[in-house]
């Protein structure tokens, strides 16, 4: 029996302090990342509709990578570092097809391209995308500010997780509601949480792989997925150049990587996809939240006293989920479906989820003319 024992006490003697070693080496991995993460706060506060996110430092001078998202839509756009320090911050570039945006802190006093000299902690896009991507098996860590959980100095969270798949994610053919349509990493975490967007996809040694993306469903299945954006990530955008004194339009393949270096400079333009707000052929007296996304949800931010849509009922916060039986994905569908099937005086069926119900709501809303423009 003795001898067993010896052999026991000397295994566990290698154990122990390989143990202790793969601890005090993961909490380094997190502490390391969590110095390159910001909390982001904006727009928003309505329901599905955070007013808070997750971004990552991608330079030295304070520029932000995070994901194209109604969050950034304010002037009064702030990032919060890992030390508790806080700073306003300017949107220098946005791209849904890449469903990516470049934000950058503007220190007291400063304009949004002067030197920050705040020498952050950052990852480098370019280095991470010049690596394979991770394939299905690897492990991986997923750092974001999910549910808020975070303010000032606390760290980020973090979910430990293995790549499902590494795949297309085509969000134009029913099956996901998204702009992107580019590979992506499926996750086998629960990543995709309110205010995770914009998030860390690292692997064990924090090296980063991709962007948590945002929370998308699966609206044949009623399943959410979880997946981050790549930092090989490619587009075909529509971008705008000048070419001989004049200025064009025309479509491009875009690397994330190249979106950054761009993006930094705030020397990238994109061409706006959205239709403007309602082109005055009918009037619903509904205002909806910022349309800065190519699907931004139809949610409802006011309605104006005596219009159509007070009329029927609707209520700021309301998310507009049918129209006449067909399904509104986005500001813009429902737009273009007044612009082309009404006109004044025109009945519609809106189906709609309210906060506090359990089933949709059904109203019915009769659009008028366009009120008269007021003179000046």
């Amino acid at each position: 029996m003795i001898p067993m024992r010896i052999a026991i006490l000397t295994i566990l003697a290698f154990i122990v302090p390989a143990t202790a070693t793969a601890a005090d080496s993961y909490e380094q991995v997190c502490r390391d990342v969590n110095s390159k993460m910001v909390k982001i706060f904006g727009a928003g506060g309505f329901v599905r509709l955070n007013n808070f996110g997750s971004g990552i430092i991608i330079s030295p001078e304070g520029h932000i990578l995070t994901v194209a998202s109604p969050l950034l839509d304010t002037p009064e756009l702030a990032v919060h570092l890992y030390d508790g320090r806080r700073f306003k911050a300017v949107v220098l570039a946005v791209e849904p097809e890449l469903d990516a945006a470049i934000i950058k802190i503007v220190p007291e006093g400063k304009q949004p391209l002067d030197p920050t000299g705040l020498d952050l902690e950052y990852f480098d896009i370019a280095a991470s995308a010049a690596k394979p991507p991770a394939g299905p098996g690897d492990w991986i860590l997923g750092f974001s500010n999910q549910f808020e959980i975070a303010l000032r100095e606390e760290p980020v969270s973090v979910q430990r997780g293995v790549v499902s798949a590494y795949t297309t994610l085509d969000g134009r053919k029913g099956g996901f509601d998204f702009p992107y349509n580019g590979k992506v990493y499926v996750i086998d975490a629960v990543t995709n949480n309110p205010g995770a967007a914009g998030g860390a996809l690292t692997d064990r040694q924090g090296n980063l792989l991709g962007i948590i993306g945002r929370e998308i469903r699966n609206k044949q299945t009623d399943t959410w997925l979880n997946y981050a954006i790549p930092t090989h990530a490619v587009a075909d955008v529509i971008v705008k150049e000048t070419v001989n004194g004049k200025e064009e339009s025309k479509t491009v393949t875009l690397k994330l990587p190249e979106f950054v270096v761009k993006g930094m400079k705030a020397d990238y333009r994109a061409v706006k996809r959205d239709p403007s707000p309602l082109r005055a052929k009918v009037y619903t007296g509904i205002t909806f939240v910022p349309n800065v996304l190519t699907r931004t949800p139809a949610f409802v931010e006011a309605v104006a006293p005596g219009s159509p849509a007070a009329d029927a009922g609707l209520k700021p916060d309301d998310l507009i989920s049918f129209v006449d039986g067909e399904p509104v994905t986005s500001i813009t569908l429902f737009i273009d479906y007044l612009e082309r099937r009404t006109k004044p005086g025109t009945t519609i069926r809106l189906e709609v989820r309210r906060k506090g119900l359990t089933q949709l709501m059904s109203v019915q809303l009769t659009v008028k003319e366009p009120p008269a423009p007021s003179k000046p």
